[in-house]
């Protein structure tokens, strides 16, 4: 799809359908592997699909799904997975949380940002997720997904279960999967 169409798709969307992401599937996993890649892959050994400040490169994207909680290797383009547990539902409690094929959950490690004053590095950790957010805007755009980026996130109790440290931020989530007919 060209750049312009996908911006014109691009939108919010709050009905997803049960449909999920089969990791035995090859077609599906390679839709997964694509969306992280345009999310926060390398294109080079050193520059990634969305830019950060200074090129910190500070944030993690946790996947989310029904089989376990991720951590996406951008390095690898592989997931590493953390717990066999699905933490879909406990990343928001808007009603189509954890019904959609997967959650990101965007992870700043905050003490990458340095040289800024504590209002700059909230600031940078979440202008960052905000180019990672928007690829994946257009990527669903392009393939035909649903997503939604969210802010009403139970932030303690999902780092908590996602043995998050203290330096560790949640900044968003963004529901991904395929729209409700």
């Amino acid at each position: 799809m060209p750049l312009r169409d996908a911006i014109q798709a691009r939108r919010s969307v709050r009905t997803f359908s049960r449909r999920r992401f089969r990791l035995d599937d090859p077609a599906d996993l390679q839709l997964l592997s694509d969306l992280l890649w345009a999310a926060w892959g390398f294109i080079t050994d050193k520059r990634r699909a969305a830019p950060s400040s200074h090129n910190r490169q500070e944030t993690d994207v946790y996947v989310l799904l029904p089989e376990g909680a991720y951590r996406y290797d951008a390095a690898a383009n592989r997931l590493l997975q953390l717990s066999a547990e699905d933490l879909r539902a406990a990343s928001g409690a808007q009603d189509y949380v954890g019904t959609a094929a997967a959650e990101l959950a965007f992870v700043a490690r905050t003490e990458a940002v340095t040289g800024k004053t504590p209002r700059g590095v909230v600031e940078t950790i979440y202008v960052d997720t905000g180019f990672i957010s928007q690829n994946i805007y257009l990527f669903c755009a392009s393939e035909g997904l649903a997503t939604v980026v969210r802010a009403m996130v139970p932030k303690d109790s999902l780092a908590a279960r996602l043995c998050l440290s203290p330096t560790q931020e949640i900044t968003l989530v963004q529901t991904v999967g395929w729209k409700a007919e």
